[in-house]
């Protein structure tokens, strides 16, 4: 699990990165509202924890532009103030959860496994991964404004790999999700290399990995 955390307080933002990661997570590190916001928007995070009393750009408005550009990305606030005037603050300018300075960081992380259990629960309706998004309802798959030309399978391969895109996908997997008793193996080495033709211009790539399956993730180029 990749998670961005936003704090100006240099004591507490060590000591947050330092027990989240003997928890098992990776952490990205921003002290100012500015660059915190240039990284949420140029990569991606399973979940944010944002204080809102940043130097450079408060958070609330960080909260805001991020929450437009990522509407399913779990975004836990932090705060010294603990009115009900910020609690509503913060939670419609798109907060997921509130936590009132001081606490304690066992209750830090039960809050943020459950934010991270409801986006996994409920998947969005646009999953997106890079400059690659697709819309599940609509059909259709674009990189960045433009529209890509894939099929109804295409499509349905693509669906499953961004719905694991932290988890290596099977063929097995994808054909018992698709559902087509047609489909065997060497059928959906056409379907991924078809998509992965498609996708180029979005910086995403699958990679096979030899004997297991399919790992779709940034190209290393992108940053």
């Amino acid at each position: 699990m990749k998670l961005f955390l936003a704090e100006d307080d240099a004591v507490l933002s060590d000591a947050l990165i330092a027990s989240l990661m003997r928890s098992g997570y990776t952490v990205d590190h921003r002290a100012d509202g500015f660059e915190a916001e240039a990284m949420l928007t140029r990569n991606d995070y399973d979940a944010v924890i944002l204080d809102l009393g940043l130097p450079g750009q408060d958070g609330l408005t960080v909260l805001r532009r991020v929450r437009a550009a990522k509407p399913g990305l779990p975004i836990l606030i932090l705060t010294a103030l603990d009115g009900i005037d910020d609690r509503v603050a913060g939670l419609d300018a798109g907060a997921d959860d509130y936590l009132a300075k001081p606490f304690e960081f066992v209750e830090l992380e039960a809050r943020l496994k459950a934010l991270l259990r409801r986006s996994r629960a409920l998947p969005p309706d646009q999953p997106s991964l890079g400059r690659l998004r697709l819309d599940r309802g609509g059909q259709r798959a674009w990189a960045g404004d433009t529209p890509l030309e894939l099929s109804a399978r295409e499509l349905a391969v693509l669906d499953i790999l961004l719905s694991q895109r932290d988890r290596v996908v099977t063929k097995e997997q994808i054909a018992a999700e698709i559902g087509g008793e047609d489909l065997g193996a060497n059928a959906i080495e056409v379907y991924v290399h078809r998509i992965r033709k498609k996708i180029e211009p979005s910086g995403v790539n699958i990679r096979t990995l030899r004997g297991l399956g399919y790992l779709i993730e940034k190209q290393a180029t992108e940053h």
